[in-house]
C-alpha cells in the first residue's frame, strides 16, 4: 500500500481506519510499517493515538485491539511472530514512538482511567507522590479541571500498554489461555530485558531516527500552583548532562530517563490499587501537612465556587480485586527487578560508591527497588492477601510474594540446585535487603497464617502452599537475619535526634531517581525504622514474628496440620476399606448407596497418588514450622491431644467440639472449623418415617410409588383388625407385631434438639409396609431363586409356595425369640 506524501493527515487516518476493517493482519502491518518508514513525523502525530488504541484496546475495556492477552504462538503462529516483530522494542512501532518523541509532540490521556486513588487525588487538585504525573496535570485558569494528562509520546504508548492488562476484561476459564505463553507477557519481558538490561552499563543501541534521540523534555510548569507530595527537585542526571562535553558523554544518560519511566509506569498502573486507608497511610508527613493547608484554606474560602470532585479523596474506596493474570505478570517484573538489581556491579554497590564517574544506569540499578517498587508493592500485597478468595488461585499471589522475599535466587552467582537438597545458606550480604523489607518478611507472614487458619489443609493445593512458605522461611540463616531486624526496630532511640524529619527516608520522595539522593546513613537500626515508620506510619504497631502472638498462631497451624494428616487418612483408609469390601451386586449397580459417606474433599477424586503428596506436603511443612519458631515434639503431642484430634478407645472418629444447651449440642468456633473442613463429623440417620423417606438409587421409582398406594389403601381399610392382632397375647399376636409395628422412635439416637420433642407424636399405629418390594436387590434374590429353582425342574407356583413356607418357618423362629422385632425389611 503506498501513500503519496501530498496526501493529508485526515486522509492517511481514514485510510488506515478502512484497511484496518478491509484487509487482513499481515497485510495491515506491512502497510503500517511503510507508513512509519515514509511519512514524516507531522503527518505520523495524527494516527499515532488511533493506532495505539487499535493495537491495544479502549481503556474502557469495549475494544480488545490485537487481543495480546490471547495472542499465543501455538494457536496463532503467523499473527503472533508479526505482531511480536511489530511491537519488539527495536521494532517499527518503537521506530514511531521515537520519531515524534524527537519533535517533543504532547498527547492527552483522560485521569479517568488511572488507578482509582490516583484518580481521586487529582480531582481534589492535590498532585501524587509519584514524580510521573508532575508537570503534566494542568487546570484552567477559571478554577476547572482538565481531565487529561499531558503525556510524551513514549509515555502515552507505555500508558496504554501497562493499563491494557487492568482495563481489559479477565480472560474466561474456557479459553485455558496460558498467561506465559501470551504475546502480551512476553512484550513485558522484552521491555524489561531491552530497557531494564542485566548486561553492560549502558542501554542497548537504538536505530538511527531523523531527530535522534533526545533527552527527556523540559518539564512545564503548570498554570496554578497545588498541593503536590513532596519538594520538587531539579533532576540531577539533567544537570549531569549539561555539565559534560560533547567528548565524554555518556550514551547512557540520553536514555536512562526511558528506564525510569517504563517502571514507575508499570508500578504506577499495576500496583497503585487499594483503599483510602492504605492510600493515606503511604503518604508522607510533608505531605499531608501541604494537604491539610490546602483543605483549611479552600475551606476557609466560604464565597469560593465548589471546587470539582472535592469530596473525591474522601468518599473514594477501591473495589478493585487483582486477576490471576495480572500477579503473574506483577511476579514477572519483581523477578527481573531482582537481577536487574543484582546486576549491579560490587564495587558500585554501595551508597557510598556513588560519583560522576558512575553509570547512570548503574545508579538506577541501586535504587530501582527501595525507591520505586518496595512500598506499593507491599500495600498491593496486603491488599490481596486480604481480598483474595480462599482457594488454590491464592498460589499466584504467593508466588508473587516468595519470588520478592528470595531476591538471591536471581543473583548473577546462584547455583542451579535440586529441590530435593537441602537449601543453600542464605548469605550474610543480603541482611540488608532484609531488614529494609522486613514488613514483607514478618507481617505478611502474619497475614498467611491467618488465612491458613481458614483453608482447608486436606486439600493438596492448599497443603502445598503452606510447605511452599515454610520452606522458604526455613532457609538456614534467613531466620536469623529477621530476628536481627527485629532487634534493631525494637532498640531505644537514644541515638536518633531527628527521626521526626523521617520524609527524607520515604521511599516514594519525589523527584528523579537521581535527585537530592539523601546522605548514606550507616546506622543499620535508623534504616529499619525509617522502612516501618514510612510503610505504617510514626504511631504502628509492629507484631514481631516471634513474638507470642504470632507463636500462638503457629500453634494453632501446628494443630490443624496435625488433624489435616489424620483427616487425609482416614479418607484413604475409607477409600481402601469401601473399594475391597464392593460385592458383585454393587458392582452391578445393585446394592444400596451408603448416603452417610463424607469423603466430599477433592481427595476422592484425584486418588491415592495425591493423597500421598498431600500427607507428604503437611509433614514437611509441620517440620518447617518447628525449626523456624522453634517447636518441640513434645508441645506438638501435648497440643494435639489438647484437641482431641486422635481416635477415641473404639477406634473411631469424635463427634465435632461442642457445649451442652439448653436444646442439646451447641458447635463450637472449633467445632464448626472441623465440620467445614472435613476434620469430624455427626453420624447423620434417617429419623423421618421410613415410608416416605426419599426413593433411593437402588428402589424402582415407579413400583416404589404403586407399593405404597397399595399398603396405604391396606392400612386404611384394615386398620381396626391390625391393631386387634397385634395387642393380643398369644403367638399370633407377636407374630402381628413383627411384621406391622416399627420399633419405637424413643429408642433411637436423635441428634436433634428439635426431633426429641416431638418423638412422642411420632408413634405408629401398626401398618404394613410392602417397599422392600420394590428394590432392585429384592427382585434380583427373587429371580435368583426362580432360576436356580428352574434347574431343579420347580416351577414358578411351587417355588413360590416353597419360598413363603419358608419365610414364615424363619418368621416364626424370629417371633418367639423376641416380642418386639425390627421392622421387616427384605
Amino acid at each position: 500500500m503506498a501513500f503519496p506524501h501530498f496526501q493529508q493527515p485526515s486522509f492517511l487516518l481514514a485510510s488506515l481506519k478502512a484497511d484496518s476493517v478491509n484487509k487482513p493482519f499481515a497485510q495491515r502491518c506491512q502497510d503500517l510499517v511503510k507508513v512509519i518508514e515514509d511519512f514524516p513525523a507531522k503527518e505520523l502525530r495524527a494516527i499515532f493515538p488511533w493506532l495505539v488504541e487499535h493495537i491495544f484496546g479502549s481503556l474502557d475495556g469495549v475494544f480488545f485491539g490485537w487481543n495480546l492477552r490471547c495472542l499465543q504462538g501455538r494457536a496463532n503462529p503467523v499473527e503472533y511472530s508479526i505482531a511480536m516483530e511489530f511491537l519488539d522494542p527495536g521494532g517499527p512501532m518503537m521506530k514511531l514512538v521515537y520519531k515524534l518523541q524527537a519533535e517533543d509532540y504532547k498527547f492527552d490521556f483522560p485521569i479517568s482511567y488511572l488507578p482509582g486513588p490516583v484518580k481521586a487525588s487529582i480531582q481534589e487538585r492535590v498532585l501524587p507522590e509519584s514524580p510521573l504525573y508532575h508537570n503534566k496535570v494542568h487546570f484552567l485558569p477559571g478554577g476547572g479541571l482538565g481531565l487529561n494528562l499531558a503525556l510524551n509520546p513514549f509515555e502515552y504508548y507505555t500508558f496504554f500498554f501497562a493499563l491494557s492488562l487492568i482495563t481489559q476484561k479477565p480472560l474466561l476459564p474456557s479459553l485455558h489461555v496460558r498467561t506465559s505463553d501470551c504475546a502480551y507477557f512476553l512484550l513485558v519481558d522484552r521491555y524489561l530485558s531491552w530497557f531494564l538490561p542485566t548486561e553492560g552499563s549502558v542501554l542497548p543501541t537504538l536505530f538511527s531516527s531523523p531527530g535522534g534521540s533526545n533527552p527527556s523534555p523540559a518539564p512545564r510548569t503548570p498554570t496554578m500552583p497545588f498541593a503536590s507530595y513532596g519538594l520538587h527537585h531539579t533532576s540531577l542526571l539533567k544537570r549531569h548532562i549539561s555539565h559534560q562535553t560533547s567528548v565524554n558523554a555518556d550514551p547512557a544518560s540520553h536514555e536512562i530517563w526511558r528506564s525510569e519511566t517504563l517502571l514507575q509506569v508499570f508500578v504506577e498502573m499495576w500496583l497503585h490499587h487499594y483503599s483510602l486507608e492504605m492510600y493515606q497511610q503511604m503518604q508522607s508527613p510533608h505531605a499531608k501537612l501541604e494537604v491539610l493547608h490546602y483543605r483549611l484554606s479552600v475551606s476557609s474560602a466560604l464565597h469560593s465556587p465548589a471546587q470539582p470532585g472535592f469530596q473525591a479523596l474522601h468518599t473514594y474506596q477501591e473495589s478493585f480485586t487483582p486477576t490471576e493474570e495480572h500477579v503473574l505478570v506483577v511476579r514477572l517484573l519483581l523477578k527481573h527487578l531482582h537481577a536487574f538489581s543484582n546486576s549491579l556491579k560490587p564495587e558500585q554497590a554501595s551508597p557510598s560508591a556513588h560519583s560522576h564517574a558512575t553509570s547512570p544506569l548503574e545508579e538506577f540499578k541501586r535504587v530501582a527497588i527501595p525507591r520505586f517498587v518496595q512500598q506499593k508493592l507491599y500495600l498491593f500485597l496486603q491488599h490481596c492477601f486480604g481480598h483474595w478468595p480462599l482457594d488454590a488461585s491464592f498460589r499466584a499471589v504467593l508466588e508473587m510474594w516468595l519470588s520478592y522475599l528470595q531476591p538471591w535466587r536471581y543473583a548473577p552467582e546462584k547455583q542451579a540446585q535440586n529441590s530435593d537438597v537441602q537449601p543453600r545458606c542464605v548469605s550474610d550480604k543480603w541482611a540488608p535487603f532484609v531488614q529494609e523489607n522486613l514488613l514483607l518478611y514478618t507481617k505478611l507472614l502474619v497475614g498467611f497464617l491467618n488465612r491458613a487458619l481458614r483453608t482447608d489443609l486436606v486439600s493438596p493445593k492448599n497443603a502445598l502452599m503452606v510447605f511452599r512458605v515454610a520452606k522458604v522461611f526455613a532457609q538456614p540463616n534467613l531466620v536469623e537475619m529477621i530476628q536481627k531486624g527485629e532487634q534493631l526496630f525494637l532498640e531505644p532511640e537514644l541515638v536518633l535526634p531527628h527521626r521526626q524529619h523521617r520524609s527524607f527516608m520515604t521511599p516514594t520522595f519525589s523527584g528523579s531517581f537521581l535527585s537530592a539522593w539523601p546522605p548514606a546513613v550507616t546506622d543499620a537500626s535508623f534504616k529499619v525504622k525509617s522502612h516501618i515508620y514510612s510503610l505504617e506510619g510514626q504511631d504502628c504497631k509492629y507484631t514481631p514474628m516471634f513474638g507470642p502472638e504470632v507463636r500462638t498462631l503457629v500453634l494453632r497451624l501446628a494443630q490443624l496440620i496435625a488433624q489435616a494428616k489424620q483427616t487425609a487418612k482416614s479418607f484413604s483408609d475409607q477409600s481402601t476399606e469401601s473399594t475391597a469390601g464392593r460385592s458383585l451386586l454393587c458392582w452391578l449397580g445393585f446394592c444400596p448407596t451408603d448416603s452417610n459417606s463424607y469423603l466430599t474433599n477433592d481427595l476422592d477424586e484425584v486418588g491415592q497418588d495425591s493423597i500421598r503428596k498431600t500427607d507428604e506436603y503437611l509433614e514437611k511443612a509441620l517440620e518447617y514450622l518447628c525449626r523456624i519458631f522453634r517447636l518441640s515434639e513434645a508441645q506438638l503431642a501435648q497440643l494435639t491431644l489438647a484437641l482431641g484430634t486422635t481416635q477415641d478407645e473404639t477406634g473411631k472418629k469424635q463427634l465435632p467440639d461442642c457445649t451442652v444447651g439448653e436444646n442439646g449440642l451447641v458447635l463450637t468456633p472449633l467445632g464448626r472449623y472441623q465440620i467445614i473442613n472435613g476434620l469430624r463429623r455427626f453420624e447423620i440417620q434417617y429419623q423421618g418415617d421410613a415410608e416416605l423417606q426419599p426413593i433411593r438409587s437402588y428402589e424402582i421409582a415407579g413400583l416404589v410409588r404403586l407399593l405404597f398406594r397399595l399398603s396405604s389403601a391396606i392400612n386404611c381399610r384394615f386398620a381396626g383388625q391390625m391393631a386387634a392382632l397385634c395387642s393380643r397375647a398369644d403367638f399370633l399376636g407377636s407374630l402381628c407385631r413383627y411384621h406391622l409395628t416399627e420399633p419405637a422412635l424413643a429408642g433411637r439416637h436423635l441428634l436433634s434438639p428439635a426431633g426429641r420433642m416431638h418423638t412422642a407424636s411420632r408413634a405408629r399405629s401398626p401398618r404394613l409396609s410392602l417397599r422392600f418390594l420394590g428394590s432392585y436387590h429384592t427382585l434380583l434374590l427373587l429371580l435368583l431363586a426362580f432360576f436356580v429353582a428352574s434347574l431343579f425342574c420347580i416351577g414358578p407356583l411351587p417355588c413360590t409356595l416353597i419360598l413363603i413356607l419358608v419365610y414364615l418357618l424363619y418368621a416364626m423362629a424370629m417371633a418367639l425369640l423376641t416380642d418386639r422385632g425390627k421392622l421387616h425389611q427384605a
